[in-house]
């Protein structure tokens, strides 16, 4: 769980959020680019979650679909958590 949690993907996410919050909390007026600037907040927080998903999936030994960052490597992550 902890390489979960200190992961660079989701470190990354959480710095860049507190950005956009503090924007918000100046008191600018909501423009176009703070929209597309949120969107792309949370479509990286949604691929960091799948990543972690996927992740713990391959650990247990499930094969994962060929889209995945860690697909190919299901053998390779369940041999290491057996090592654990």
């Amino acid at each position: 769980m902890r390489s979960y949690v200190f992961s660079t993907g989701l470190f990354s996410a959480v710095t860049s959020g507190l950005t956009l919050l503090r924007a918000l909390r100046e008191g600018e007026t909501f423009t176009w680019r703070q929209a597309l600037a949120w969107a792309s907040w949370a479509i990286s927080v949604a691929l960091v979650i799948g990543t972690i998903v996927d992740v713990r999936r391959a650990e247990k030994g499930e094969t994962l679909p060929a889209d995945s960052p860690v697909h190919g490597k299901e053998a390779k992550l369940a041999y290491k958590n057996l090592n654990r």
